[in-house]
């Protein structure tokens, strides 16, 4: 660990410590103390100072850390060159195990803590996104990034989702950190493209049309850290892919990659978490992966792979995950490919066409802590034979769907004493067998049994005393079985959904006392037996979701008790009947914070339907049919209210009124509504901003999180002008005089924040 460590503070101090490594002027100084040590990162504008803790039992420093201490420090040292900043301590709280960092901004840009407001283009909307400047032109159908009209100070710049073919570079002063252009037509990347965006930490070009990218086309960009190019149909690849050192993660998900060339990563060698899933590799052989020593976390999901050289993974010794689900590997020899992967602790190798697995396959992997074999018809599987021998780290098993025939001996798990999660489902099981097998885990945590055809449960729960969540759902039970939960006293969550129940006894939860969550949804039950709860005196959770209920609770189910501590209720699909006064849900019920009542065919709420449940937090109405905003009034009772999501109803309007009982409000979900593009909506949106001083409250207003991954369209808030209006701004009303506006179609739909724009509505100063 300390070596690690140490390895760590060196390599963070050559990249830091000389002008040359960044060209920012930056210089940095290792300071070593008796429980920490000190990194101090310099420029002539002021001084970061970050502490690193030695206490190793109690702060869990490992490669994972490190990369997430690198990208922090970067990023300081980035806002340190790009403006005056003065820190005056260092005391950074992440979950990173590094301490907080105190600092005071001195930039012009911040007075008497005010933001002030920076420019911003026509077509785009731009905000604080904490004490960072947004600029936000996703959506809106430009053929070109606006550069004369950004500020020099945006932080972060969406350009997700317009038809811009190319970038042409950007002003020589921009301070740049995060550029998204997901979406769009791209076509290539070049060196001319990115050479003035000094401060660029993240890109994203996924799911344009990119062929080509200059190997050269980062190189200016010092402090390159994340670089998304999944879904871009790249052309072969024969020399070094790209060339940036600094670069940690790299997404080349779904980019037609056939071939790797044994330098492909020559000149990315610092990677730490590498995405090729869904190229069709069909084979690793010996060379690529050579240069990546400091890899951690490795994806080749369907890959089509068939063969994987014993070689191709003989250089990632400090792999931690690796991913190859999905692929066809029925002859691989796993024990020669998974033996240079000493420090292996996660492996998904699910739905790869194996039938079988040699007892020495996981041999050299003595720190697995998880393995994931789910979805292989690994029909006759010697558990004990395969898992048996190494594996005795093993925490978390995962053999659900694999189709196991063979009757599991009395000894599968005998030497995996150490295992807390084990997953069977969706494998058919005898009850008798599991009797025997499941005694020799006694220390488990989470048993999954979900669809394994069982009549009746195992006789063998006495032997848990630790067991937390239990999941039973997909099972066609009966009520026989209830005694034979008797013994788990510890179980918190119990997942009893869609198991053909018709009726559940009385005495069916009466041992369960500390049974925190329980979910019955999917069972016809259409009425729920009186004190059925009457026992479950710390439960915090119900879900019935689709149980053919249509009259709310009784009140008798929960026994003589007045008050539940039930904080969450689910009764989404529900054909539930509304009362026409009153509440809808009895008094037992009014700790009750979260209530879900989506899809249950409501179109009318009187008044007082929540009168007795006035502490909710989060209210889901979503997937009805309410129409009116004079529905909403029963909002009034609830000024505890966090979250509402109203989305997928038949709202054509509303306003800030309605809300004015619920100044707690977060967050409203009002998309897919189908709204006319009126004042109203200018006047929410005035509220938002003003009121709530945060337009996040309006889900679907604006981007929320700047996260890798994947998936990068989201729904908007949207309208539609009435044909009237609409045909008038066809006749020449749409474009104001002195406005420059870039390329877009005109249709009757827009974003609100597009509206508001647009709209010459009386809004408030």
């Amino acid at each position: 660990m300390e070596r690690a460590k140490g390895a760590f503070h060196y390599k963070l101090i050559r990249e830091l410590g000389t002008s040359n490594s960044l060209g920012l002027g930056i210089s940095a100084e290792l300071h070593s103390r008796r429980h920490y040590s000190l990194i101090s990162v310099t420029s002539n504008c002021g001084a970061l100072i970050i502490q690193l803790p030695r206490a190793y039992g109690i702060y869990n420093f490992n490669a994972n850390s490190e990369r997430r201490i690198f990208r922090e420090v970067f990023l300081w040292a980035r806002i340190l060159s790009g403006g005056c900043i003065q820190i005056i301590m260092a005391k950074m709280t992440t979950a990173l195990s590094l301490l907080a960092v105190y600092f005071i901004i001195t930039t012009s840009a911040l007075n008497n803590e005010e933001l002030l407001e920076q420019e911003c283009p026509v077509d785009c909307h731009c905000h604080y996104f904490r004490v960072n400047w947004v600029t936000d032109c996703s959506d809106s159908n430009l053929t070109t990034i606006p550069y004369k009209e950004l500020s020099h100070n945006v932080y972060i710049l969406d350009m997700n989702d317009n038809n811009i073919a190319d970038i042409s570079p950007f002003p020589e002063s921009i301070k740049l950190r995060r550029l998204q252009m997901a979406h769009n037509r791209l076509t290539e990347l070049t060196y001319e493209s990115f050479a003035g965006l000094t401060y660029l930490l993240d890109a994203d070009f996924s799911y344009n049309a990119i062929t080509r990218v200059d190997p050269e086309a980062f190189r200016d960009n010092p402090g390159l850290i994340t670089l998304e190019l999944q879904h871009n149909p790249l052309d072969e690849v024969e020399e070094p892919f790209l060339n940036c050192r600094t670069l940690l993660y790299l997404d080349l998900n779904s980019c037609g990659i056939w071939h790797l060339n044994t330098r492909f990563f020559y000149n990315t060698t610092n990677l730490n978490k590498l995405d090729l899933s869904h190229n069709p590799l069909e084979k690793i052989e010996p060379g690529p992966f050579d240069h990546l020593t400091n890899l951690e976390y490795l994806k080749l999901n369907g890959c089509n792979l068939t063969y994987i050289s014993p070689e191709a993974f003989s250089h990632l010794e400090n792999l931690r995950q690796l991913e190859i689900a999905d692929n066809e590997l029925k002859t691989l020899n796993w024990r020669s490919v998974l033996t240079p992967l000493v420090r292996l602790e996660h492996l998904d190798i699910r739905k790869t066409g194996i039938t079988n697995l040699p007892g020495d396959a996981f041999a050299k992997n003595l720190y697995l802590l998880q393995l994931v074999l789910a979805d292989n018809e690994l029909w006759h599987l010697d558990v004990e034979d395969t898992l048996g021998h190494n594996l005795h780290s093993l925490q978390s098993l995962d053999l659900s769907n694999c189709n196991l025939q063979d009757r599991l001996s009395e000894e599968a798990f005998r030497n995996a004493s150490k295992l807390r999660v084990l997953n069977l489902s969706g494998n058919p099981m005898f009850a008798s067998d599991l009797t025997a097998v499941l005694r020799h885990l006694p220390k488990l945590h989470k048993l999954s049994l979900s669809n394994c055809s069982l009549r009746r449960l195992p006789d063998t729960f006495d032997v848990f005393e630790h067991l937390e969540e239990l999941d039973i759902s997909y099972n066609p039970l009966s009520d026989a079985f209830v005694s034979l939960l008797n013994p788990l006293s510890a179980l918190e969550y119990l997942d009893m959904s869609y198991c053909g129940l018709g009726y559940v006894g009385t005495n069916t939860f009466a041992q369960m006392t500390f049974l925190k969550q329980l979910i019955l949804s999917g069972n016809e039950l259409h009425t729920l037996e009186e004190g059925l709860f009457a026992n479950l005196t710390r439960l915090e959770s119900l879900e019935l979701n689709n149980c053919d209920l249509k009259a709310p609770l009784d009140p008798k189910v929960f026994g003589d008790r007045e008050l539940t501590d039930i904080i969450e209720l689910k009764l989404s699909g529900n054909p539930l009947i509304v009362p026409d006064e009153g509440s809808l849900l009895p008094t037992q019920l009014s700790k009750l914070e979260i209530l879900d009542l989506s899809n249950c065919g409501i179109s009318y709420l009187n008044e007082d339907i929540f009168a007795t449940t006035n502490n909710l937090t989060q209210l889901n109405l979503s997937g009805n049919t309410i129409s009116g905003v004079e529905n909403l009034s029963s909002l009034k009772t609830l000024p505890r209210l966090e979250h509402i999501d109203l989305s997928n109803n038949n709202l054509c309007t509303i306003h800030p009124k309605i809300l004015k009982a619920n100044p707690r409000l977060l967050s409203i979900n009002l998309m897919g509504n189908p709204f006319i593009c009126n004042c109203s909506i200018a006047e929410t949106w005035d509220w938002a901003v003003q009121e709530k001083g945060d337009l996040h409250v309006l889900v679907g207003s604006q981007l929320a999180n700047f996260e890798t991954g994947s998936v990068k369209r989201r729904k908007n808030l949207s309208c539609a002008y009435d044909e009237e209006t609409y045909r008038n701004m066809i006749d020449g009303s749409q474009s104001t005089a002195n406005r420059k506006h870039y390329p877009s179609q005109f249709t009757p739909s827009r974003t609100w924040a597009k509206y508001v724009r647009e709209s010459n509505c009386n809004r408030r100063s």
